[in-house]
């Protein structure tokens, strides 16, 4: 066994990879530990699959990470394999050489990180190296790909006029930069760059064939039965935060695309239930039927403890002949729960935890109406977060608009005839709830929504707040009530898997009679929830503080 291969195959104590740091929020390293999960998963799948054969032992095998950052998966694939195959084969130095050339395969993100999956794979950013423990690649990238690809750039809308030879004046396209990428949906205006940036153009989604792309970077005859990773999870230039362009949908939908035995990828949790665009993504997943696994950590520091990504994170793996119901497991710090079998296509989004599910099931028993029957959209009345065109003072035609300035709540008035959404509710009471609660179960007990305020006729609200109206004061009083239940903010807090809780974040919720002042005791009791139940919500949800509310028992 020569010097290099040694090396290889040694322990890392520590291991450089647990000590790099990020590259951002949406583009993280994937701790060893962590990978190594997402490797037994998909081993032991495998093995149920292949009458307890190991895939490590299995030399036909491919891997493809088509977004490597660090390496990690390719590395500890290649440990792996190299154990699994010493029978087969028994020379170290032709065993090495076998997996790095004909079974491990990788995408570099970056150039940066083309370089460092290099480094972890063939101890050398040089496959063909002297120093590379591979001895049989003849290119310096040896299996991990990376050359600058560009974005498609569409939607910009910049002419300018011009004079052709003739002397007639044209319109020409000005290169501006508004537009945004066909594929990825990047902005123009921050990714439009000159060479020596990266671009984060992203070779394995800017594409709308991908089996041509793969057989243009690794041949024709390749048929990867694996493909595994850490996607970038969003392409940065929207709003900020969770309205920036999700893109790790795309690499999962690519990859299914290839076709292979297996996916395993970890993205943000906040699939199952939200997302900007995620809607037809979220269907898919939940009806296709062939996800076999789901272990889900809606706290992500759990998994990436320098990193906070909102909804939480999880791992799954897609096996292509896999049919039926999905072993779910839910990790919160020390406490597991499952894995428990699941039909993921029960309801229009995912109940994480399958003790809410059952709670949701009896109280969709009843068939109530929902209670978004009486609640606005997001923009209730048309006017934005930022409005500032409104009087201090009030005059006989101006209604009030109820805002947030600087962090804290504050009345301003408008004229009534300036309204043009929602006009016919100005006049009846209405319950304004914030759009913007806790951030999606991150920290138990959760308060899930902001607290509520009752407002009388002839008023609205700015886009800070969604609206519930009824006709009269004392209805308004009882919905009051039933919104700072626990009851009701732990059936929101099974759709709201962010921050934001807009009008579908309360479609579970159902509607009730407003001729009371409603109590958790006598909501638990109405929907016959068992003490066990109870207890599940009790410790779930904050208790929120309204306060003295009149009405009648």
């Amino acid at each position: 066994m020569n010097e290099q291969v040694g090396f290889a195959l040694r322990g890392r104590n520590p291991d450089v990879l647990t000590c790099i740091a990020n590259l951002s929020n949406d583009e993280v390293f994937t701790p060893p530990e962590f990978a190594n999960r997402m490797l037994d998963t998909l081993a032991e799948a495998w093995s149920e699959r292949n009458d307890g054969a190991s895939i490590w032992a299995d030399s036909s095998v491919r891997f493809l990470d088509p977004f490597t950052k660090s390496g990690v998966f390719l590395r500890e694939i290649a440990t792996r394999l190299i154990v699994g195959l010493r029978e087969e084969i028994p020379d170290l130095q032709k065993r090495v050489d076998h997996i790095l050339t004909k079974q491990i395969f990788g995408i570099g993100i970056t150039r940066l990180t083309s370089l460092l999956a290099r480094r972890s794979l063939y101890c050398s950013k040089h496959a063909d190296g002297e120093h590379s423990v591979a001895k049989s690649f003849d290119a310096s990238d040896g299996n991990i790909w990376f050359e600058r690809i560009e974005h498609s750039w569409v939607g910009s809308s910049k002419w300018v006029s011009v004079t052709d030879k003739s002397g007639n004046t044209v319109k020409k396209f000005a290169e501006a930069k508004d537009g945004k990428c066909e594929f990825c949906g990047a902005p123009r205006a921050l990714f439009d760059r000159e060479s020596e940036l990266e671009n984060h153009a992203y070779a394995f989604i800017h594409t709308d064939d991908i089996k041509r792309r793969i057989a243009e970077l690794f041949g024709d005859d390749m048929q990867f039965d694996v493909i595994i990773g850490n996607p970038p999870y969003q392409m940065t230039g929207g709003a900020g935060g969770t309205s920036d362009s999700s893109i790790y949908h795309l690499f999962v939908e690519q990859a299914m695309r290839l076709e292979p035995r297996y996916v395993s990828m970890v993205i943000p949790s906040r699939w199952m239930a939200g997302g900007r665009g995620m809607d037809e993504f979220r269907a898919e997943m939940l009806s296709c039927g062939k996800l076999a696994e789901i272990v889900d950590y809606p706290v992500s520091k759990d998994v990436f403890p320098n990193v906070e990504v909102k909804g939480g994170i999880c791992y799954f793996l897609w096996d292509n002949e896999h049919s039926g119901s999905t072993n779910v497991t839910m990790i919160r710090g020390e406490e597991v729960v499952g894995p428990v079998a699941r039909s993921l296509n029960e309801f229009d989004v995912f109940v994480r935890d399958p003790r809410g599910a059952e709670i949701l099931r009896k109280v969709q028993q009843q068939a109530e109406p929902s209670i978004i029957e009486i609640l606005t959209g997001d923009t209730p009345f048309g006017i934005a977060t930022n409005f500032e065109d409104y009087r201090k003072a009030q005059s006989h035609a101006d209604v009030e608009l109820h805002l947030v300035k600087q962090g804290k709540r504050s009345v301003g008035y408008i004229e009534r005839s300036t309204v043009k959404k929602n006009a016919h509710l100005i006049d009846l009471w209405k319950v304004l709830a914030p759009k913007a609660g806790s951030d999606g179960g991150q920290k138990i007990p959760d308060v899930v929504l902001g607290k509520p305020m009752i407002v009388a006729p002839n008023s609205i609200c700015t886009q800070t707040f969604v609206a519930f109206w009824v006709e009269t004061e004392s209805e308004a009083k009882s919905l009051y009530s039933y919104y700072g239940t626990k009851f009701f903010r732990f059936l929101v807090s099974l759709r709201k898997i962010t921050q934001d809780a807009l009008r579908g974040t309360y479609a579970w919720a159902p509607m009730q009679q407003w001729d009371r002042i409603w109590t958790d005791d006598a909501l638990y009791k109405k929907y016959g929830l068992t003490q066990a139940q109870i207890d599940y919500i009790e410790a779930v949800i904050k208790p929120m503080e309204l306060g003295v509310i009149d009405g009648d028992d």
